[in-house]
C-alpha cells in the first residue's frame, strides 16, 4: 500500500480533522526517526499514518485498539506485517508485545505528539516553529500539563536508545516540517 492510498483511507474512515493531524503528527515523528536510525522510512511512515485507524469505533473497547485497525487494514490490502504488528503494539492495553525498533518507536512518539501540540497551543504565538527541545522538556517535568500525555510511556525512548532530550529533538523538528498541515 503506497502513502498516497493510506491517507485517503485514513481520512475516508476518521472524520475528525484533530486525528488526521494527530495521525500526520506521529507519521511525521516516526519518518524523523526511521532516517535518524537508518530504517525504512516508508514503513515507518505508513504505520504512523494508520496507527488509529480504528480509533473512533474501539473507543468504548480500549483493549482491542490496533488489533481491529491491523484486522481491518490486511482485508483491505496491507499485508507488511512489520506494520501490522506496530500498530497493534502502540497499544499496550491489548498485550501485544513491542518486538522491533519500529514498535517501540510507535509506541512512545504516540504520547509525544500530544506533548508537543499542548506544549504549542500554550505559547503566546502557537506557532510550533516557537518551540523549542527544551521548554518541551520543561512542558514534560511539569506533571499535571497535558495530563493525557503519558509520561512513562513517553520516557520509554530509552528503549530505543534515545536520551529523551533527543527524542524530542527528533520529534518537535519532524512536527516543524509540517506545521502547515498540523495547523500549527
Amino acid at each position: 500500500m503506497d502513502r498516497n492510498k493510506a491517507y485517503n483511507l485514513l481520512k475516508k474512515k476518521i472524520r475528525d480533522p484533530n486525528m488526521i493531524k494527530h495521525s500526520l503528527a506521529v507519521e511525521a515523528c516516526l519518518r524523523e526517526l526511521a532516517r535518524y536510525f537508518k530504517e525504512n522510512e516508508e514503513q515507518w511512515g505508513l504505520a504512523g499514518l494508520l496507527h488509529d485507524y480504528d480509533y473512533k469505533e474501539m473507543l468504548p473497547y480500549p483493549e482491542k485498539h490496533g488489533l481491529v485497525a491491523a484486522e481491518e487494514l490486511k482485508k483491505i490490502g496491507l499485508n507488511d506485517e512489520t506494520i501490522l504488528h506496530a500498530i497493534k503494539a502502540h497499544n499496550e492495553k491489548n498485550y501485544t508485545p513491542r518486538l522491533s525498533a519500529l514498535d517501540k518507536a510507535i509506541h512512545c512518539t504516540d504520547p509525544m505528539t500530544g506533548l508537543i501540540v499542548a506544549a504549542t497551543l500554550v505559547l503566546p504565538s502557537k506557532k510550533i516553529k516557537d518551540l523549542t527541545p527544551k521548554t518541551v522538556l520543561n512542558r514534560y517535568q511539569e506533571k499535571r500539563f497535558a495530563a493525557g500525555a503519558n509520561r512513562e510511556i513517553i520516557a520509554r525512548c530509552s528503549e530505543l536508545n534515545l536520551s529523551l532530550e533527543k527524542f524530542m529533538e527528533l520529534c518537535l523538528k519532524a512536527m516543524q516540517n509540517i506545521s502547515e498541515q498540523l495547523g500549527l
